[in-house]
């Protein structure tokens, strides 16, 4: 492909995601590519965020574009706690419990959602990477909930686009401490690493758009019952965006207060009191809008009733 005037100053993976649009090649499988050396400009080795100049020639290898296959196969491992909602050949919708991480990595080599569901003979697409088949979206490893993975890659493509242009619908319930004023609004904070700890994240300046929507569901004791929606989909969005605005989740280890700590002791949660409760996509093949809701784990429901209860 020859950069026109049209072209110039576009990122390549940009420019590509929207040139092969029809190829199925997600922006995270060209970003391996380039590294792979798979996507050349000018015949010479770039960067995904290189920006194109007129004239110069965007080849992309054959190999880009072939279907990946999984470097190490998902090792069997099965959860008894991973409900399947909805199978059929192109997507599988699970109810995920606390305490599972989706994919593995890192200190969770084969004791992940995936492991479970290999477990059961369910396959999955491998799209860009093949550590993570089926994952368009995730939930963080307390958070329990509805999630949808894809079976084959147009599903993948189509699933990504809905929530890349924030069409899917995303409910979430979350408890935490005391009561937001107004009791319902929109958070609108561009969220990033933070500056300290790279393992957290925070509200910064410059940072990518976040939006989360929400309203109180039910006045508890020094803490609320929450309905979140999400309009767009960051690492640890409600969690940031909640501390930020000084009500932070009860029970979620990473960005507590010291109110909200002291609520949380004693209390029988699995991290972070956050569920997502239900799902609206649509379907990849049939075009049809399908729902899925999920109930909050014993943990979750069993904290609700004790803050509901009475003082003393």
């Amino acid at each position: 492909m020859t950069i026109t005037d049209g072209d110039a100053g576009e990122r390549l993976d940009r420019f590509l995601a929207r040139r092969l649009a029809g190829s199925g090649l997600s922006r995270s499988r060209i970003a391996a590519a380039v590294e792979e050396d798979l996507i050349l400009v000018d015949g010479r080795s770039t960067s995904k965020s290189h920006r194109l100049r007129p004239g110069e020639i965007v080849v992309v290898s054959a190999a880009a574009l072939a279907e990946p296959e999984p470097c190490d196969p998902l090792t069997p491992r099965e959860h008894p706690g991973v409900r399947v909602l909805h199978l059929d050949d192109d997507i599988v919708v699970v109810d995920k419990p606390p305490g599972l991480v989706v994919h593995p990595g890192h200190g969770h080599p084969d004791d992940t959602l995936l492991n479970a569901l290999a477990a059961r003979g369910i396959s999955l697409a491998v799209v860009a990477d093949p550590a993570r088949p089926g994952v368009v979206h995730r939930l963080d490893r307390d958070t329990s909930g509805v999630l949808v993975l894809a079976r084959n890659r147009p599903a993948h493509l189509h699933l990504s686009r809905q929530f890349a242009r924030h069409s899917a619908e995303r409910r979430y319930e979350a408890l935490c401490y005391g009561v937001p004023q107004p009791p319902a609004g929109t958070i609108d904070e561009p969220l990033g690493r933070h500056p300290g700890d790279r393992k957290r994240f925070a509200v910064v300046t410059g940072g990518r758009r976040a939006v989360t929507h929400f309203r109180v569901l039910q006045r508890l004791q020094s803490s609320c019952l929450l309905e979140c929606r999400l309009e767009t989909g960051r690492t640890h969005q409600i969690r940031v965006h909640l501390a930020h605005r000084g009500h932070p989740l009860l029970g979620d280890p990473v960005y507590p207060s010291r109110s909200s700590e002291r609520l949380s002791r004693g209390l029988p949660l699995v991290g972070q009191a956050l569920h997502a409760k239900a799902l609206g996509i649509v379907h990849p093949s049939s075009g049809v809008t399908l729902s899925f809701t999920s109930t909050p784990p014993p943990g979750f429901q069993e904290t609700l009733t004790l803050l509901r209860a009475p003082r003393d």
